[in-house]
């Protein structure tokens, strides 16, 4: 349930890419409570540096053309596209503008790729014990629809300590970002649930779309924002975009100081690291203004200042995820620093949260059991009954096995009343029961 961010300070313009420099790098561990909105960001230290790597970590179009199209998959709002590595696959990618590397989850692959002896690293947090331990590999053969090649470098965990797959319900493998992003002119049509890449010399401006300035620092883009909040008024904020994140808005400061929380708010476990639990809460923006569109009622994440505080930037407030791109065609330049942003049929939608209050979680190897993993106090979940390590068999009366985790998201998300019967295999028993939960708006 976890998605990982690594930032390097990425020449963009250069063909030399010092991925792991002789200073500390910083990599970010950003996770996600299991109703799939709310990712939180963790500093830590990358405390051993390797040398510069002298690659293009480039993509091009492998076949003549000026562009080219393929479809993706979305879950949980993360998009999730095919991949072969080493001329092996397919494999699950996340597509993460948060991610300044390429970066492999799934530490099997390794073996199955043959990749034979590689460099290792340690990663550990600020002040603690635990470690984990990644690998680096001076460059792999990515191709993507079989259509768009590059051969760049990667990081490869040595653990798969994130879970993407039991988070999604389908294996994850890993994150593309940064070298895919600054190849090609890039739209995402999220209704029809395609991209096209252009090669950047084409100069492609969509029609009717509005251009929105960006920034690409350490291989991720950053924008400006106006968001209005109750008890803080107008502010100005400098936000990471974000599509490996599922949620709308997670706020974590502004010029380096704590935010207040608007009224009302939710309690929530926002997050985990390398230390342990993140805390925080939930609440609604009055509006978050993006260029000249404003969206209202958007819901926002707020770790507590004392879990993350010190290792915020003062040059940032926090991401903005796909919850609320996916409400635009949007198209990417990042060698021109442009965002264009045009509503689709999805701009007008309510912005709601999680209204059954339960973490879910699929098991490997086949991803077809699904488990309750947290319940939060006070929730649709807790007031019916259910438990953490509960198996859900079936929701109104239709088998998990014949349910896609998307329709179970949606249904969690639909209306505040709404009943639902859940077929249930208490923890420990052998006897499912049928439990009806009443879905509650607690924000």
């Amino acid at each position: 349930m976890t998605i990982v961010t690594l930032i390097f300070d990425l020449q963009a313009h250069s063909n030399v890419h010092c991925f792991f420099g002789l200073a500390p790098v910083f990599i970010i561990f950003r996770y996600s409570t299991v109703n799939l909105k709310y990712y939180i960001k963790l500093l830590i230290f990358l405390h051993l540096s390797l040398g510069c790597i002298r690659t293009s970590a480039q993509f091009h179009l492998a076949k003549r053309g000026s562009s080219e199209s393929f479809e993706f998959t979305f879950i949980k709002n993360l998009i999730i596209i095919p991949l072969t590595i080493n001329g092996k696959g397919p494999f699950n990618f996340v597509l993460d503008t948060g991610v300044g590397v390429f970066l492999i989850t799934e530490p099997s692959l390794a073996d199955s790729l043959q990749l034979g002896k590689l460099r290792s690293i340690n990663i550990s947090g600020f002040g603690e014990t635990d470690t984990l331990k990644a690998f680096v590999s001076p460059h792999l053969d990515i191709k993507v629809n079989n259509s768009i090649g590059g051969n760049i470098p990667a990081a490869i965990l040595e653990k798969d300590a994130f879970d993407l797959s039991s988070y999604t319900g389908i294996p994850i493998h890993g994150l593309l970002g940064y070298e895919f992003f600054n190849s090609f002119i890039i739209r995402i049509n999220y209704e029809m649930r395609t991209i096209k890449v252009y090669k950047p010399e084409t100069w492609y401006i969509p029609k009717k779309g509005h251009l929105v300035p960006i920034t690409i620092e350490a291989g991720k883009p950053y924008m400006q924002s106006s968001i209005r909040m109750s008890g803080n008024g107008t502010i100005k904020a400098r936000l990471v975009i974000d599509t490996g994140a599922g949620h709308p808005v997670s706020l974590e400061s502004y010029r380096g100081q704590p935010i207040r929380v608007p009224s009302p708010n939710i309690e929530a476990n926002l997050g985990v690291g390398l230390g342990g639990t993140i805390s925080g809460k939930i609440a609604r923006l009055e509006y978050l203004k993006v260029a000249k569109f404003e969206l209202p009622n958007v819901i926002a994440a707020f770790p507590n200042f004392d879990d993350v505080g010190v290792k915020v930037s003062a040059k940032r407030s926090g991401n903005i995820g796909n919850a609320v791109f996916k409400r635009f065609h949007v198209v990417f330049d990042y060698g021109r620093g442009s965002l264009f942003l045009r509503p689709n049929s999805m701009y007008k939608e309510v912005f709601e949260h999680d209204l059954s209050g339960m973490e879910l979680a699929y098991y490997a190897p086949d991803y077809t059991r699904l488990f309750i993993a947290r319940i939060e106090t006070g929730s649709a979940a807790s007031e019916a009954g259910l438990r953490p390590e509960d198996e859900i068999i079936a929701i109104n009366f239709k088998q998990i096995r014949e349910m896609n985790i998307d329709e179970i998201y949606r249904l969690l998300h639909s209306r505040d009343g709404r009943s639902i019967a859940l077929t249930v295999l208490p923890h420990g028993e052998t006897k499912t029961s049928l439990i009806i939960m009443t879905l509650k708006r607690r924000i």
